[in-house]
């Protein structure tokens, strides 16, 4: 069966058995009968890795409908305060524990504050931290992994022990310790120095430092081994073979043949490391040792509104219900993401 435009043409049942070679003519074909036209597997176009990933990550309706929440959030947070002349300390009297309206839609706090600003100010820092502590994880991980996976032998053996170690130690008792360790030292510094990054520190506080320490020191585990894993199948390959016997370095090899085929499973687990450290900042936070004051995020939103959540219930239920909302976007996304960049998942 050939195609023509939009016709669809089939040989003569005489024809059909001829020897290859002959050339045929058009009163050899006749035009095709629907059931042919059903029967007929059209040769898919040739298509690149990413474009088929694209593909299939469209047809996904719920990874696409994640996306879109993703989308109106960063709005939300990033866009959505540049249409405010307040922002999120500007303080108004006798505007003090207002419930909603045009003029305030998330209604004001005990200090008069506007909490819509302040939630879209606290959503733009959960944002970035869960992104920043997600790059953190990204570099260490894949670094560690990738030396672990490709020396092997005793090497590997000595670094995997010492990921056990790490992966034994608490996460939440080092965060607090290192909140109490650096503050003290932190405030002292910023005291006596008046540089921007000073500035930058006083405005994170040592919360907000101590989170980024931790995920630096204790988070990237789970990244180091499945780096580490797929390293280990993917130096047994031919090209890799064909490049060590052509004296590339161990370095080059590992950045030009290995890491750009794990570039899948990198990609997946940093998106999915985004929602884990937004929940551990908001969790801090609404412990009270995550953001430093006047400073806001999701989580210490949460917990001023605890002390009135029979009085002014709503102060609590919109900043968990988009914290929510972008915590399971974000999950749901990432899964969206691993189906569609995993060949083996192809249908």
């Amino acid at each position: 069966m050939i195609r023509s435009g939009n016709q669809m043409f089939t040989l003569k049942p005489d024809y059909n058995k001829l020897p290859d070679g002959i050339e045929f003519q058009e009163d050899d074909f006749l035009t095709a009968s629907e059931e042919d036209k059903e029967n007929f597997i059209e040769k898919a176009p040739s298509v690149s890795y990413w474009k088929d990933a694209w593909r299939r990550l469209k047809h996904n309706r719920v990874a696409v409908v994640a996306l879109a929440i993703l989308f109106v959030i960063v709005f939300f947070a990033f866009i959505g305060p540049l249409f405010f002349e307040a922002d999120y300390t500007t303080q108004v009297r006798g505007s003090e524990n207002l419930g909603p309206s045009l003029s305030h839609p998330f209604g004001t706090d005990k200090f008069g504050r506007d909490l819509m600003i302040r939630t879209m100010y606290g959503s733009r820092v959960s944002l970035i931290v869960g992104v920043c502590a997600s790059l953190i994880v990204l570099v260490i991980g894949t670094v560690y992994g990738s030396i672990s996976g490709y020396l092997g032998g005793r090497v590997d053996s000595v670094m995997m022990r010492f990921l056990d170690l790490i992966y034994s130690v608490p996460d939440i008792l080092v965060v607090l310790l290192l909140s109490t360790v650096i503050h003290q030292p932190l405030q002292a510094w910023c005291n006596t120095s008046h540089s921007g990054l000073a500035s930058s520190l006083v405005t994170l506080g040592p919360g907000l430092i101590s989170i980024f320490v931790a995920f630096g020191l204790l988070y990237w585990v789970s990244m180091a081994r499945i780096i580490r894993g797929q390293v280990l199948m993917l130096k047994q390959m031919e090209y890799v073979t064909a490049a060590r016997a052509l004296g590339a370095s161990r370095t080059r090899i590992i950045r030009r043949h290995l890491w750009p085929n794990c570039i899948g499973q990198i990609i997946v687990t940093t998106c999915l490391q985004i929602p884990s450290a937004i929940f551990l900042e908001s969790f801090l936070s609404f412990l009270g040792i995550g953001v430093s004051a006047p400073m806001t995020s999701l989580g210490a939103i949460a917990a001023d509104a605890l002390g009135g959540i029979y009085s002014y219930p709503y102060r609590l239920v919109i900043p968990s219900i988009i914290l929510s909302l972008m915590i399971l976007s974000l999950n749901l996304f990432g899964d969206g993401l691993r189906d569609a960049l995993d060949p083996r998942l192809k249908k």
